[in-house]
């Protein structure tokens, strides 16, 4: 009986010693899945920061002018009396002795215009294609802050319908100048090639030499446009002729800005009508009080041919580097310590410095401590380190002489966030506009490309941890 209750015993004491066994992978797992819940409790409690990689790229640097457009122009007079018909369009070059008009003094070609005009049957597809055209490019170029180009529209595209008009009742007429109509009907040619216009202005004869101030303020300008199957009386003007590809566009400005536009040679013009753009020689010409800079073109001039006055924009200069945006920027404000108080020792720029602080038992000791340089002129590191504070007392390296913080220095800068947190880079803009900015690449203590940067540096502070 005892016995038993000895073995039983024993029993009990066995159980009670046995150790506890623990699954380290289930350990590990929980402090895993603990490390998981933690991030992502983190995350949603954070603001995540966009972010802009930095790349090379330019700003131009464009200012904006009206112009007066000076081209080789010619008038061509009637010699006869009678209506006129025309057979080209407005702007169309024609070569010396092409068909342009026609006099007609008796009225019986404008009636059979007339009727004509009426067919439906009279236009093609090629006629109407032209049409269209026409309607497309001034919807593309329209504004509704300028109406001057609508009346140009409705004279280039009356022009244009009544010349393919007039030309489908040529072709159906094989000897109007010697047959019924011989007598009352005469034809006229180009005296010369060029670009026809069909309209004058008073403006045909300025130059650059007598070029004024008042012809900017266009107290003489007047157009007036050349209608079809109006009635003309001989030596009435009946088109002009625009002779030579070479024009020019002729601003007025004062005198700084007119050498400095000078001084850059060509430059790069664009024409906010049709925002083309092209390069231009310069000069500066002067007139009684008026300064004048004077670009001339070899190209384009078929494009302007009814236009004498013109906004363009000429790019002064473009400026290549870094191009990061305005909201990237960032002033901050660092402690000015002297070069000779810091010694650099690191490959990575860190500098060295001794300052004085109150050690664990209070009292005060030299303490050495390393800190990133943000930029080094006139003598001083830009030094921004939590162990240097307003009144710290820094010792110069194997002397006795210290400096104490207190001059401080502002740095332009972005933040830096290649390393996933906010550091500080020092920047020097070269250009900037109204949403972007033109930087030094490569700077020591700057930027280079393909860094990144935070996109709106309001939104961090030093040192965050950058959760993108």
């Amino acid at each position: 009986m005892s016995e038993n209750k000895e073995q039983k015993n024993r029993r009990r004491t066995v159980r009670a010693n046995k150790p506890l066994n623990i699954n380290i992978g289930i350990i590990v797992f929980v402090i895993i899945g603990g490390y998981i819940i933690y991030s992502l409790f983190a995350y949603i409690r954070s603001n995540p920061v966009a972010g802009y990689e930095v790349k090379v790229g330019s700003l131009t640097t464009p200012a904006t002018f009206n112009g007066l457009v000076l081209r080789e122009e010619e008038i061509v007079y009637a010699q006869d009396a009678g209506y006129v018909n025309y057979y080209t369009r407005e702007g169309e070059r024609v070569a010396s002795g092409d068909l342009v008009y026609s006099v007609d003094s008796s009225g019986e070609l404008a009636e059979m215009l007339k009727n004509a005009s009426e067919d439906d049957r009279i236009m093609s597809n090629e006629d109407f294609n032209e049409i269209k055209n026409e309607i497309v490019s001034f919807t593309k170029d329209f504004s509704t802050k300028k109406f001057t180009p609508v009346y140009d529209f409705k004279y280039n595209l009356q022009g244009t319908t009544l010349k393919l008009s007039n030309l489908n009742v040529l072709n159906s007429i094989d000897n109007m100048s010697s047959g019924h109509y011989g007598n009352s009907i005469k034809m006229k040619y180009a005296p010369r090639s060029g670009y026809v216009v069909f309209s004058m202005d008073n403006y045909e004869d300025v130059s650059l030499d007598n070029i004024t101030v008042d012809h900017f303020k266009r107290k003489d300008y007047e157009k007036k446009q050349f209608v079809n199957n109006e009635l003309v009386a001989s030596g009435n003007a009946v088109y002009k002729l625009v002779t030579s590809e070479d024009w020019k566009v002729v601003i007025e400005t004062d005198e700084s800005t007119a050498q400095k536009i000078k001084e850059e040679g060509n430059v790069l013009v664009k024409f906010l009508k049709n925002q083309t753009s092209c390069y231009a020689a310069t000069d500066v010409v002067k007139h009684g009080e008026g300064t004048f800079v004077v670009l001339s073109f070899r190209n384009y001039v078929s494009s302007f041919v009814n236009d004498r006055f013109m906004d363009i924009e000429i790019v002064m200069e473009e400026k290549t580097g870094l191009k990061i945006p305005n909201t990237s920027i960032v002033e901050k404000e660092f402690f000015l310590i002297p070069e000779e108080y810091g010694t650099v020792l690191d490959d990575d720029g860190s500098v060295y410095f001794n300052i004085q602080s109150y050690n664990d038992k209070g009292q005060l000791a030299n303490v050495e401590i390393k800190t990133e340089i943000y930029d080094n002129k006139y003598g001083y590191y830009y030094i921004n380190a939590p162990e240097i504070e307003l009144g710290t007392v820094i010792i110069k390296l194997d002397s006795t002489q210290s400096f104490t913080a207190s001059k401080k220095g502002t740095l332009i800068g972005v933040y830096n966030i290649n390393k996933g947190y906010a550091d500080f880079r020092q920047i020097t803009i070269q250009y900037q506009n109204e949403e972007y900015s033109i930087v030094t690449p490569n700077s020591t203590y700057g930027l280079r490309a393909y860094d990144y940067i935070v996109l709106d540096a309001s939104t961090v502070n030093d040192d965050d941890i950058i959760y993108q």
